[in-house]
């Protein structure tokens, strides 16, 4: 009997370590969390066939201890050592506040295929091709602007042109 119940503490305590581990620190479901998960009915389940007030009193005290340890671990101040404390104050601007105007003409600095880098004035910036890739320093000329986004074209030479 002693040893019965020595089994049963060691699975619960067992399942309540592998849980509260996989809530705290590992990300996802991971083998901890199905571990704690199997030993936790292993153990109340062995509990139940040594006796029906014997599995009552460990799912109860099971559940408690469980509890227990959760809040306190949450109020505690142990994982404010690895807990992620950056924030991000950053934003991302806008192109319309940049001072770029549909018209303007620039040159591509990375090929745009459809998406690339391309230089007006001294700003750089993040562009879109109207569908045709665009090569590296290739002239060109935004068609529009929406909101993050400066669609260009390529620049047409006006001597390159045919008349006939």
């Amino acid at each position: 009997m002693l040893l019965n119940i020595i089994i049963i503490i060691f699975l619960i305590v067992l399942a309540i370590f592998l849980l509260l581990l996989e809530i705290f620190l590992l990300p996802g479901i991971t083998i901890a969390g199905i571990g704690g998960i199997l030993f936790g009915l292993g153990g109340i389940i062995f509990a139940y066939t040594i006796g029906t007030m014997a599995g009552h009193v460990t799912l109860a005290l099971a559940v408690l201890i469980f509890t227990g340890l959760f809040f306190w671990l949450l109020r505690s101040k142990s994982f404010s050592r690895v807990a992620l404390k950056t924030n991000v104050d950053s934003t991302l601007a806008s192109v319309r506040n940049m001072g770029l105007e549909v018209g303007e003409e620039g040159i591509a600095i990375s090929r745009l295929a459809p998406i690339g880098k391309a230089r007006f004035g001294n700003l750089t910036v993040e562009a879109k091709s109207t569908g045709e890739f665009i090569d590296v320093d290739t002239p060109v000329v935004i068609v529009r602007i929406d909101g993050y986004n400066v669609v260009v074209k390529v620049k047409e030479d006006i001597n390159n042109t045919n008349h006939n």
